[in-house]
């Protein structure tokens, strides 16, 4: 089998039906992609013991998990949620090396470890510090409403933008333009207000 000879859904289909070769004709077609989106990243690996061979690993984990969850139903191409399951499985390794933390963020974003995180994001001059002021159980609960809230994008944003990335290297990451990442991040801080107004 040559993956050239095949579209990700006939081959998908042949993955469905426990053809390992297949499996492995997937992972080399999507190789490229994943040797691009760790040589992104690894500039912000020079202090946190991952190398290029790591991304790579964590990058073939996050097909992995793309291939085994897909369904054509949600009117989605395969390359747009392979990458996008790519792209989540690397960022969320390198977060969570520089943060010195063990645990990985794969699925959803952890906020467990950091304090006032939503105070953190949205923080302007136009915001009344007592109006923001969150116990941390109230916090907790907040987090929970807000993730099940944010689309795909804005979770990543949200995740790079809390962890000190910039506009400039959110958007490059992530293969957007920095308008993009400059109106997730408003719709995003929107969003927290209106669920903190509702919770008050």
């Amino acid at each position: 089998m040559n993956y050239k000879d095949y579209n990700d859904y006939e081959l998908l289909n042949y993955i469905s039906e426990g053809n390992e070769e297949a499996n492995n004709i997937m992972l080399k077609k999507y190789e490229p992609l994943i040797n691009k989106i760790a040589g992104k990243m690894l500039p912000y690996c020079k202090n946190n013991g991952l190398e290029k061979s790591d991304l790579v690993q964590e990058g073939m984990i996050g097909l992995s998990h793309a291939i085994d969850r897909y369904k054509e139903q949600e009117n989605t191409l395969f390359y747009t949620y392979a990458k996008k399951c790519i792209e989540r499985k690397i960022i969320s390794v390198v977060i969570s090396s520089n943060r010195n933390k063990n645990k990985i963020l794969n699925e959803s974003i952890s906020y467990d470890d950091d304090s006032n995180l939503l105070l953190k994001f949205i923080k302007d001059s136009n915001l009344n510090p007592e109006q923001t002021v969150l116990d941390i159980e109230l916090e907790k609960v907040l987090i929970n409403k807000i993730k099940n809230n944010l689309t795909d994008l804005e979770e990543q944003v949200f995740s790079l933008f809390i962890h000190g990335f910039k506009y400039k290297e959110i958007a490059f990451l992530l293969d957007k333009d920095q308008k993009s990442i400059d109106n997730t991040i408003q719709r995003l801080k929107s969003k927290i207000k209106k669920i903190l107004k509702n919770e008050r």
